[in-house]
């Protein structure tokens, strides 16, 4: 009897062992159908056409404001390694001044480039506060209103003298 509890509790450990290793696909952005065709006709379609067949984009250009992207990425991770992106989909969509459809390109993950950028910090200068400092920096300190009746108000000074 021990030694059936013992292969039983053992292939239990690799069956929740096996299903730990099942790859888990998310779908980010826009979703699409795999094979699915966009059916927006150049020259005929508009921006209320294309926005009530395959709704509101993603994003807009951000220095051409008539083009439209819709985008969909698909990523995949497996236990405890870093995912990946398995499948993307951009769909650039332009439009001419009058808002019909001028150009539709589609892009893959095959047609994106790997940007590199500097992780160089720029330092702040100034003085490094301990924590004590922070804690205890206004303590016995108080507020200008107390002495000279002069409001914070905008633009400095204080506001117009009273004297006057």
């Amino acid at each position: 009897m021990n030694r059936r509890v013992r292969l039983s509790a053992a292939l239990l450990a690799c069956a929740i062992g096996l299903t730990a290793c099942n790859p888990v696909l998310r779908t980010h952005g826009h979703r699409y159908t795999l094979g699915e065709e966009p059916n927006i006709q150049v020259d005929e379609d508009t921006r209320i056409s294309v926005v009530q067949r395959l709704g509101t984009p993603s994003t807009s250009g951000t220095f051409e404001e008539d083009i439209w992207y819709y985008i969909s990425s698909t990523r995949e991770s497996l236990a405890y390694l870093r995912s990946s992106t398995r499948d993307r989909r951009i769909l650039a969509i332009r439009f001419d001044p009058d808002g019909v459809v001028e150009e539709v390109l589609e892009y893959g993950l095959d047609d994106g480039r790997i940007v590199s950028y500097a992780s160089r910090e720029t330092p702040t200068r100034g003085r490094e506060l301990s924590l004590i400092e922070q804690l205890l920096g206004n303590v016995g300190t108080l507020p200008n209103e107390q002495f000279g009746g002069e409001q914070n108000l905008p633009g400095g000074a204080g506001g117009p003298r009273r004297d006057q």
